[in-house]
């Protein structure tokens, strides 16, 4: 009766996972958010003006992430559009020798080429636009939906936040008392975690974003500091801002030095050095000195959470990854422990 009484109840809240998306979004930021909050408080800090604050810089960096993407978007536009057939003529005549003496059949001409492209990109570019507006948005719904969240979301978790210890209290009702000091130990152990990781991830993302924006700036490339600035905020998501830092340095500077003497090695040996070493000085420096191993998550656990997240949540699952993994790798350090402990395993 109970395992039906659960799947009717786990059935219900799938049938309408969609009303309640911005519910546990706001309640996975709450979580990542109310040991900061907390701390505010201590120092006497009002609370509505301690979640106003958190919430304020959880903004800030987001919509400082978007607004660097407009002059690196708009500088970098006409540069491929100008650009992008000389260059692409280029690679066409120098491999084209190459693929000619394996047999494959390329365009004889330049305008074929040209012609080929042309023909690829009519043919593709629906499929291709739609499969990146899709990963994007979430679950594949529409941009008026992920606005609706972005407001929606910081909302609900202001109102999470503000009721946080009455509603702990009042979910530790529900448990039973054998399990209260189990519970308690638990949401300690979590606070502790993601208060260290918050403080620590912050100060890691300010110092890679003034060394990407200098180093970039030393090897003479125009849009260092948008880029810079925007690798280094960006790497509050694991993988993919470096990735994607990284890829827009690289294409900034194929489009900058490809016409001059410098060619393409300058560009891709200066980007290959500089996010080498900032990916040295993070993960060797930076981030056990002041995040210590972060969540204690290995980094195929860090993969895996990601994926599965942003399979489920889309752009904001994988937002709210790490979080919600350190949340899941607390919860189950404590369900191995208390296995360990039980009569079951020391019978064996």
């Amino acid at each position: 009766m109970r395992l039906l009484a659960m799947g009717a109840l786990l059935g219900v809240l799938w049938w309408h996972a969609a009303i309640l998306a911005p519910f546990a979004l706001s309640l996975v930021l709450a979580f990542a958010l109310h040991p900061v909050v907390d701390r505010l408080v201590r120092s006497r800090v009002p609370r509505p003006v301690a979640i106003a604050v958190c919430l304020a810089l959880v903004g800030l960096v987001a919509a400082v992430l978007f607004v660097l993407l407009v002059p690196i978007v708009s500088q970098l536009a006409p540069m491929l559009r100008d650009r992008l057939p000389d260059m692409l003529v280029g690679l066409w005549r120098s491999v084209t020798p190459f693929l000619t003496h394996w047999g494959v059949v390329v365009p004889t001409s330049v305008d074929g080429f040209k012609d080929e492209l042309v023909k690829l990109m009519q043919s593709h570019i629906a499929q291709w636009s739609g499969a990146v507006w899709t990963s994007v948005l979430v679950g594949g719904g529409s941009l008026i939906n992920v606005l609706g969240l972005t407001v929606l979301v910081p909302m609900l978790a202001f109102y999470w936040l503000l009721d946080w210890h009455s509603l702990m209290v009042r979910f530790s009702h529900l448990l039973p008392p054998r399990w209260l000091p189990t519970a308690r130990g638990l949401m300690l152990e979590c606070d502790d975690l993601m208060g260290r990781y918050l403080r620590g991830q912050f100060m890691v993302m300010l110092i890679l974003a003034v060394y990407y924006s200098l180093a970039l700036t030393l090897f003479g490339f125009k849009l260092a500091l948008p880029i810079g600035v925007f690798t280094g905020l960006a790497i509050c998501i694991p993988y993919l801002g470096y990735g994607l830092g990284l890829m827009l340095a690289i294409l900034a500077g194929l489009l900058q030095f490809t016409a001059t003497a410098d060619g393409v090695t300058f560009p891709l040996v200066a980007v290959s050095i500089i996010y080498g070493l900032g990916q040295l000085i993070e993960s060797a420096f930076l981030t056990p000195r002041m995040v210590g191993e972060r969540i204690g998550l290995h980094p195929l656990g860090v993969i895996l959470a990601l994926m599965l997240f942003g399979h489920w949540m889309g752009l904001w699952g994988v937002i709210i990854a790490l979080p919600s993994a350190a949340f899941l790798m607390v919860l189950g350090r404590r369900l191995v422990l208390a296995y360990q402990c039980s009569a079951f395993y020391l019978a064996k």
